[in-house]
């Protein structure tokens, strides 16, 4: 009974089955393909139902050998490489290839021999990247039918012989050596660039501020020469209304004048007349009155109306000078 109670808890357990989460179990019944159990529980009968290969669907790496192979321009190199797949159908790689891991590190490596082998060493050194895609789209035409993808395809490494390495390293330090020489020069250029036209600045500027200055001292100069020919002209004419004033105060004060005398020699001949004197006696008081008017400065004489009916014959004058002689010489006689 103990027997037969082991054996049937035994059965049980080889009838329960869990899977994973990503992974996937290919079931074969009696050696014959079954079916493909997916994550979670499972039933199968035991004894009769097995699992043949429990396959992860997570994307895997695998690493390829180095390889030595030969360039173009005969220079042998090693390249490291690494491909990165997944199981896409599981049935497909159980049972179409033994070892699809192996066949794609062989396949890989055939076609890096060809893909080189067609390309110069300096293409090779900066073609990664080429030789990548045509490593992945040589697998996935061959992977396809086995069940399995590939995600990329990486050159890790290069490594030429050490003598081309020893030249390389030479030739880059010659190469670092001509950048930094030229970009010392195009440095040096570039600052008497900068310094020529620094120079050509402040030479337009000391020019134009030259220019300037002369600007406006002329303007000054100008601005100046108009004040003082502004201050002639009105001294000039200060200097003439103050001519013209006291001329016309002089003018007024001889007019004045003579009015004042023209006035008193009137006041006398009404005088005279008024005592009844003698009409030659007052022309010739009149006379003598304008000969003492004409010695001023005066221009303009005012004669009396007596004096001006005198004028109108020059006989009359004749007998008026006898008879001022005589009077004349009647008031020495007396004097």
């Amino acid at each position: 009974m103990l027997g037969l109670s082991a054996l049937v808890v035994f059965a049980i357990i080889r009838s329960i089955r869990i899977i994973p989460q990503q992974k996937v179990a290919v079931i074969e019944r009696l050696g014959k393909f079954l079916r493909v159990l997916n994550p979670g529980f499972h039933l199968i009968i035991p004894f009769v139902d097995r699992v043949r290969h429990l396959h992860d669907l997570r994307i895997q790496q695998a690493d390829v050998p180095s390889q030595m192979v030969i360039t173009k321009d005969n220079v042998q190199i090693k390249i490291d490489t690494v491909f990165f797949y997944f199981v896409h159908d599981a049935m497909a790689a159980t049972y179409s290839i033994h070892d699809y891991v192996k066949g794609i590190i062989n396949i890989t490596a055939a076609n890096i021999r060809q893909v080189v082998g067609n390309m110069e060493l300096d293409e090779t050194l900066a073609g990664r990247e080429k030789i990548s895609l045509y490593l992945r789209h040589s697998l996935e035409a061959a992977t396809e039918k086995w069940g399995v993808n590939i995600e990329r395809v990486e050159v890790i490494d290069i490594h030429p012989p050490i003598e081309i390495h020893n030249a390389m390293e030479k030739q880059m330090k010659a190469e670092r050596e001509k950048r930094a020489n030229i970009l010392q020069a195009e440095g040096e250029r570039q600052a008497a660039v900068l310094r020529a036209d620094g120079e050509k600045q402040a030479e337009v500027l000391r020019a134009e501020g030259a220019k300037q200055a002369m600007i406006l001292q002329a303007e000054g100069q100008k601005e100046s020469n108009i004040r003082i020919a502004e201050g002639n002209q009105l001294s000039q004419e200060l200097d003439a209304k103050g001519k013209g004033a006291a001329i016309k105060i002089i003018a007024g004060a001889d007019k004045l004048k003579i009015e004042t005398i023209a006035e008193a020699e009137k006041n006398r001949i009404e005088k005279i007349k008024s005592a009844e004197a003698d009409p030659q006696f007052l022309t010739y008081k009149s006379l003598e009155a304008l000969g003492e008017i004409s010695k001023g400065q005066a221009t303009t004489l005012f004669v009396p109306t007596e004096a001006v009916n005198v004028f109108s014959s020059i006989g009359s004058l004749s007998k008026i000078a006898n008879t001022l002689n005589k009077q004349a010489n009647i008031d020495e006689q007396n004097s």
